[in-house]
């Protein structure tokens, strides 16, 4: 087993809370369809839930396991510790992981945010902890959610909130954001929206500064440019017959999967709609709930 590109950086994160409840993970395994002797591609291995599937569904497979964030991979290694050889970890954003051509039996994804980065504060994803404002998940990069919400004009910051949090209020809150910045904190942050939207809006079903962080995290990850380029990528690494995988968490993510899929002339389709959790799986998993699965199938030779 062997990580590369890691940062020379310790990380002062307890990675033994990484775990990874893998969600889907049954309809991800009968969906691969893992064969023995196979090599798969986990591009998202956060702490390793769905590779250790793969790796137990059949002999001798084999996991390749990406990810961007140190704290994953770190995690990812002790809990698969037992395979050995087996699993090879590479640190980089799945954008720009260099594919090899027919490569992989399977390739799967698991987008969005770990529930480990929601309930690490240092982390600074979620307002429900006082925490700088971070948000990245790859944190050898210089761009932070401070330096967008101090330093981006109010027309940039209502773009994000309204395009990737799809917060109808945007506007008032990218002024009151302005009007009162520096933000040094998530709860800072979080309090000053809800003050600029009305009291009906405040006491809805959700947090009103729900869908503005989940914009703010897209931004500070370019996470759906970083989708887009790994649904263009992938169906040139698989095998004739692998199949890819992958699962979204908001209609953003989503809509991108869907039309990829549709639109490859190197892909055919295997989940007309998507593969959702059962009530078994949510009330055990309640991350679950919002869980999209899409398989597509490599139809043709990838050779050049």
């Amino acid at each position: 087993m062997s990580i590369t590109n890691q940062s020379s950086e310790p990380s002062n994160a307890n990675t033994s809370n990484f775990s990874h409840i893998p969600v889907l993970g049954k309809e991800i395994i009968t969906g691969l369809n893992i064969k023995e002797n196979g090599h798969y591609l986990d591009t998202t291995v956060g702490g390793g839930g769905h590779s250790r599937l793969i790796l137990e569904a059949a002999p001798d497979t084999r996991i390749t396991a990406v990810d961007q964030d140190e704290d994953a991979l770190i995690a990812a290694k002790n809990n698969l510790a037992e395979f050995g050889n087996r699993v090879n970890f590479i640190r980089t954003n799945f954008a720009e992981y260099n594919f090899p051509a027919n490569n992989f039996d399977g390739i799967i994804a698991d987008l969005g945010v770990s529930s480990y980065h929601l309930d690490n504060p240092e982390r600074g994803f979620s307002f429900r902890y006082e925490a700088d404002l971070d948000m990245r998940m790859d944190r050898r990069q210089s761009l932070s959610a401070a330096e967008i919400i101090n330093h981006w004009d109010e027309v940039e910051l209502a773009n994000i909130f309204y395009k990737y949090g799809e917060e109808r209020l945007s506007r008032r809150i990218a002024r009151r954001i302005v009007e009162n910045r520096p933000f040094n904190t998530t709860t800072q942050l979080a309090e000053a929206i809800s003050y600029s939207v009305p009291k009906n809006y405040r006491y809805g079903r959700i947090h009103p500064a729900t869908r503005a962080f989940q914009g703010l995290r897209i931004a500070v990850n370019n996470e759906l440019k970083s989708l887009e380029i790994l649904l263009e990528k992938a169906p040139f690494a698989l095998v004739e017959g692998g199949k890819i995988a992958i699962i979204s968490f908001h209609s953003l993510e989503d809509r991108i999967v869907k039309h990829s899929f549709k639109d490859s002339e190197l892909l055919k389709v295997l989940t007309k709609k998507p593969i959702t959790a059962q009530e078994e799986e949510i009330s055990t998993n309640p991350r679950s709930r919002s869980a999209k699965l899409r398989i597509a199938e490599s139809v043709i030779s990838n050779e050049k």
